[in-house]
């Protein structure tokens, strides 16, 4: 399947071959000629792409010869790749100059007569290939389609909680799952509520929309929600179900042995009325469910575990009452329709297209009432109006793939084929993480960039804001579940059916290994191992460009066979590993753009060989906390876009006039800094877009002024940072668009520097700030604030006098803020009409008295390795719209944001 990848990827090439790097690089090496023939090879293959992609079922010669395509093109992208390094080898050497000799050391091409001999033999060679490949294109009668007509639609995106409204056809089931779970316990410590169906059919939502319910919430004095899916030992479920309980202390649970676990979720259960979702079970085992439940029958009468399973057996297991079985079933043909619709409208639309509705009807009627076969085909025609495109939908061949009654992956996959093809191996790529696994952007867009899968279209797009609209176009067609968005950065989950189409549709190309599914493919580019045992027992590709390790890696020998032989390494993943130190030879990996390193916490030290990867464009050190130092020569890493930095280093020895030189990095963050007191004093200018602060305790300033480019800003629990210190109104944030302010006790009231973004700040969020005493007026200046949250500041009295002057505010959300509560409910407070022309007002009260588990500074991360980890879910529940029109969301007991 990994053959529907190669029009996008032959498509990237040929935008390389035009780029004025190559171009320039071609002439100084007399190989403009050939570049330009490579180029018009690639175009004649590309050309007939995707038909041949509609057509690889019917023929196994087809098949090998798109086999070779790809070899020859990933060989292509190669040399394109080796131009580029030599030319950020000169430019270093131009201006740092090749000191002690390390440049010619790590780079034996670096006499430009040998380079260009290379070179020229091997684009000699690569010509000859694209020749004969392009040749054999005429033996299959495909036809000539240069473009890709497919054009992606975009809805305004939504939030990510489960609102009820948006959940069409399943009040009556969600009725009778609470009426089962209100139940009386019959004496009865614990009881068992499976909800059982096939995949699709939306058990999960159907248990958030349970677990948010009022009553539920009234009813039961502790919720947890956990996602099992095929993790099989009882270990790990164990400190799932106790990371989802209240964990004041922030115990690492991961470290503690079995029988620690037992007692320790049997004390924090056995005075409560408890309710534990157990999402997605997949484990089979009997002796596994009977020593669990014996662990969590310890609750007050009337406790309940809620399952969703598609495996009627484990239903069956965990011994739960016949009456309390709830067998899920498809939706009705009249809910199937709506849901259909609204997918494939905006609002109102469908009206002026009758004839399309009557198509509609019987591409509905084949997907048997499954809800994600509704979205994802409905999603595909959003906005497309051509009758002959959705008759092509209808009369597709897909719908005699189907096996069973349950089996829609056929459907799934057809969606898949009508993406446009710049997102199918961005979707392919997130077959490598783990399943149940939420996805931060900003790892999953520094690995598109680092495989060359982001290419900007128009010359004032940046490679975040393609890659943004990417993951926006894949979240409207119903790719990605559980988004949550946050302007320029967003958080999102995989369902496991979607998981699944990613892995079938990227075998041979990207591939997860686990020691109980055998490898298949011997020659495949992208690796995730999740297990440390398989280490070492893979086959790895001369060609590997993608390697992520399990967390916790510590085989030496594989890493240095790994960084000795696969020279091509674009992505290289470390975290949470346990190696102290990395190979020198890294430096050697001259073509590797990602690597992450983060919480490997027993890493002392980087080589300074790792400032030779010019073409490295994201560094993550985060929360590598025995590193001393960082490398010398980091200058040198001159493509550097995103740096993420933890270091015992002191402000003397910090590297910080360095790094402001660093003109390419437009990313840095720093976490758990301890030492760092004063950072970018001496400095001018700094050519930042976003710049974050964590846990650096003892930071107590840093130069604002030099920021000319800042958009976002994040500063948490920098508990010495005064915001005001030293600063007058020279302040140039006049680009920033994004503050957030977390756990600064220093802060009293907001710094006067912030008036100079008025024009430009789009979202402000301030959060447990204890000494936070009150907002400005200047603050109803602020004439771009489109989103406002306001949480966990108990002494904060008032909001600004002229909050009616901030017209374009769309939502307000107050939180934990007793006096605002009752100054500004839209019920009964006295100044609610400040706030009447806000669209979406949310409000809470008391959650830090409440069961719930409150969120962390963690959850503004960028991890890409899977933990064992679990989520509380606890959503806003609407009590209606307010008189004013607006969106009033309001909740007396709790609700937990979930932060990008």
């Amino acid at each position: 399947m990994a053959e529907s990848l190669l029009f996008a990827l032959a498509e990237s090439l040929i935008g390389k071959l035009a780029s004025v790097a190559v171009k320039e690089a071609s002439l100084v090496l007399g190989v403009h000629k050939d570049l330009k023939d490579m180029s018009d090879y690639i175009a004649l293959i590309k050309g007939v792409l995707l038909d041949a992609e509609q057509k690889t079922h019917k023929s196994n010669a087809l098949i090998q010869w798109l086999k070779q395509v790809n070899n020859v093109i990933s060989d292509a992208a190669d040399i394109l790749d080796d131009f580029q390094c030599e030319a950020l080898r000169k430019q270093v050497v131009n201006t740092y100059g090749s000191t002690s000799g390390k440049l010619q050391h790590f780079f034996s091409t670096s006499n430009p007569f040998v380079y260009r001999h290379r070179m020229g033999h091997q684009i000699e060679d690569l010509k000859k290939r694209l020749d004969k490949v392009a040749a054999d294109r005429l033996n299959f009668g495909l036809a000539i389609n240069e473009n890709d007509t497919r054009v992606v639609y975009m809805r305004e995106l939504t939030y990510s909680h489960v609102n009820p409204s948006n959940v069409i056809g399943r009040e009556h089931d969600k009725k009778k799952i609470i009426d089962l779970l209100k139940k009386d316990g019959h004496n009865k410590s614990l009881s068992v509520v499976p909800i059982v169906g096939f995949g699709g059919l939306g058990k999960t939502t159907l248990a958030k929309l349970v677990f948010n319910d009022t009553d539920i919430g009234k009813h039961f004095s502790l919720k947890m929600w956990v996602c099992i899916s095929n993790d099989f030992k009882l270990k790990n479920v164990l400190v799932k179900i106790l990371n989802s309980i209240p964990n004041k202390d922030n115990v690492n649970f991961e470290k503690w042995e079995t029988e620690q676990l037992q007692n320790h979720l049997r004390n924090a259960l056995q005075y409560h009325k408890f309710l534990m979702v157990l999402d997605d079970v997949w484990n089979e085992e009997r002796d596994f469910w009977g020593e669990l439940r014996d662990i969590l029958s310890v609750g007050v009468e009337g406790s309940k575990v809620l399952v969703t399973t598609r495996i009627d057996k484990i239903a069956s297991m965990m011994q739960p009452e016949p009456s309390n079985c709830y067998p899920l079933k498809g939706l009705s043909p009249k809910d199937s329709f709506s849901i259909f619709v609204k997918c494939a409208f905006e609002e109102g639309e469908e009206k002026k297209h009758p004839q399309l509705l009557e198509i509609g009807k019987e591409i509905v009627g084949k997907c048997k009432g499954i809800p994600l076969a509704l979205k994802t085909l409905g999603s595909s025609l959003f906005l497309k109006f051509d009758e002959g495109e959705w008759k092509s939908v209808n009369d597709s061949a897909i719908w005699d793939l189907q096996q069973k009654e349950t089996d829609i992956m056929p459907i799934l996959q057809f969606s898949y084929y009508r993406l446009p093809s710049h997102l199918k191996p961005c979707f392919a790529c997130l077959s490598l993480f783990p399943e149940d696994f939420h996805i931060a952007s900003f790892s999953v867009i520094a690995m598109w960039e680092a495989l060359g899968f982001i290419q900007p279209q128009r010359e004032s797009e940046t490679v975040d804001d393609v890659a943004n609209r990417y993951l926006r176009e894949l979240h409207s067609r119903s790719f990605l579940t559980d988004f949550i968005d946050w302007d320029r950065s967003c958080r999102f989950r995989l369902h496991d059916l979607m998981r699944d189409l990613a892995i079938y549709i990227a075998k041979g190309e990207f591939q997860i290994i686990y020691t109980r599914i055998p490898p298949i493919f011997n020659e495949a580019k992208h690796l995730a191992f999740m297990e440390n045992d398989m280490l070492g027992k893979v086959h790895l590709s001369k060609g590997l460009r993608t390697m992520l390790f399990p967390w916790e890696a510590i085989n030496e020998t594989f890493l240095n066979t790994l960084v000795s032989t696969c020279k091509y390494l674009r992505i290289l993943d470390l975290s949470g590993s346990k190696y102290e130190s990395l190979p020198p030879s890294i430096g050697k990996l001259k073509f590797l753009k990602y690597l992450c390193l983060q919480f490997s916490a027993k890493l002392k030290s980087l080589p300074d060989s790792l400032c030779k990867l010019q073409s490295l464009q994201t560094l993550n050190l985060k929360g590598c906390i025995e590193i001393q130092k960082l490398p010398k020569g980091i200058r040198e890493l001159i493509s550097l876009r995103q740096l993420v930095i933890t270091t015992k280093q002191a402000d003397a020895d910090f590297p910080d006039k360095e790094i402001a030189n660093m003109t390419s990095i437009e990313n840095l963050q720093f976490y758990n800094c301890d030492n760092l007191e004063l950072l970018f004093e001496e400095i001018q200018h700094f050519n930042l877009k976003s710049l974050r602060f964590s846990r650096c305790q003892s930071l107590r300033y840093f130069s604002f002024h030099v920021f000319r480019s800042l958009e976002s800003l994040f500063i948490s629990k920098c508990r010495m940072l005064d915001l005001s210190l030293g600063l007058g109104n020279q302040i140039p944030l006049s680009c920033l668009k994004l503050l957030i302010l977390n756990s600064l006790p220093q802060l009293v009231t907001l710094p006067m520097w912030l008036q100079r973004s008025s024009n430009t700040l789009n979202t402000l969020v301030i959060m447990e700030c204890f000494n936070l005493e009150h907002l400005p007026e200047w603050l109803s200046t602020m004439t771009s604030l489109r989103t406002l949250r306001i949480e966990y500041c108990p002494r904060l009295l008032t909001l600004p006098d002229n909050m009616h002057h901030l017209t374009n505010l769309e939502r307000l959300t107050i939180g934990d803020c007793p006096v605002l509560w009752s100054r500004y409910h839209p019920q009964f407070g006295q100044d609610r009409h400040k706030i009447s022309h806000i669209k979406h007002v949310i409000m809470r009260k008391n959650t830090r008295n409440s069961q719930m588990t409150q969120p962390k500074d963690e959850d503004f991360g960028s991890q890409t390795k899977a933990r064992p980890s679990s989520h509380a879910i606890h959503e806003p529940q609407s009590h209606g719209p307010s008189n004013h029109g607006a969106s009033i969301l309001v909740l007396s007991l709790s609700f937990s944001w979930i932060y990008v």
